[in-house]
């Protein structure tokens, strides 16, 4: 393990602007939330959150068929999609037990998430991979000889560090998915990942679905890691997730309000 391994980045102009206007809207958002949250509107965040990321992989359940899923109801859909859902459910109602830079939690989270998609869930692939788009190779990840090690510095750095949560939770998400240590769930795990980092930060951000922003500019999603590894540095990824976090915090802060209008109704 290299105990000085840094991940390449610098703070950009814009990400510093971004902390900022995350960290004014944090405290409003916290003091407008609070108290508003209930456990059905956390529920709603959370089936937001797996629905995005999953049709990010190509699942193609609506936010309907995945609550009635969840809700044990039967669902017309590929057996494969429907599993990938009460996996993600799964996964997602385990988070509050794992330690973000625990190798152990992190390889407990994948068995889950991909258990009955993939025959060795759980462990580090060992074979070479590459990510294509259509049939354009546009990222060949390490070798699967190098996958450990790799891991293994990016957790200790990630126990280690002293940036900014926020810094943090985008950096580990590039650079996770830039080893790509898994045969498949990569990108899953990677937003779950930055999700937990974030959330013991700041407990709120548990229910922030990021991941609807990240499923509506997914292309960008990608541009952004191309250009993160073009240019040698987490920086255009990380610049691209705050943004995609800030914007998830509006947007949230205002469909909340209208849950909460709706609710009230209901229960006249």
């Amino acid at each position: 393990m290299v105990k000085n391994y840094e991940v390449p980045f610098h703070a950009s102009a814009k990400i510093i602007e971004l902390i900022a206007d995350i960290s004014e809207l944090l405290g409003v958002w916290s003091a407008s939330m609070k108290g508003k949250l209930t456990p059905k509107l956390r529920r709603i965040n959370q089936i937001r959150s797996i629905q995005a990321s999953l049709a990010i992989e190509n699942n193609t359940l609506t936010l309907e068929q995945v609550t009635a899923i969840l809700e044990g109801k039967r669902v017309l859909g590929l057996p494969r999609e429907i599993q990938e859902v009460r996996n993600a459910f799964a996964t997602y109602e385990k988070m509050d037990r794992w330690q973000s830079s625990s190798l152990k939690d992190l390889l407990a989270a994948h068995k889950i998430l991909m258990k009955g998609l993939i025959d060795a869930p759980g462990c580090f692939r060992e074979s070479s991979v590459g990510i294509y788009r259509g049939k354009k190779l546009v990222h060949m990840a390490p070798p699967a000889s190098r996958v450990s090690i790799l891991m293994n510095d990016l957790l200790d750095w990630l126990g280690r560090t002293d940036f900014h949560p926020l810094i943090v939770s985008c950096v580990f998400h590039y650079e996770f998915e830039f080893i790509h240590p898994f045969v498949d769930g990569n990108g899953r795990m990677g937003r779950l990942w930055q999700t937990l980092i974030l959330s013991r930060w700041q407990p709120i951000f548990a229910s922030l679905p990021v991941e609807t922003v990240v499923h509506k500019k997914q292309q960008k999603y990608y541009k952004a890691l191309g250009d993160a590894n073009e240019a040698g540095s987490a920086t255009p990824f990380v610049e691209f997730m705050l943004q995609a976090v800030y914007d998830s915090m509006k947007a949230s802060s205002e469909k909340t309000e209208l849950r909460i209008l709706s609710l009230l109704k209901a229960n006249r």
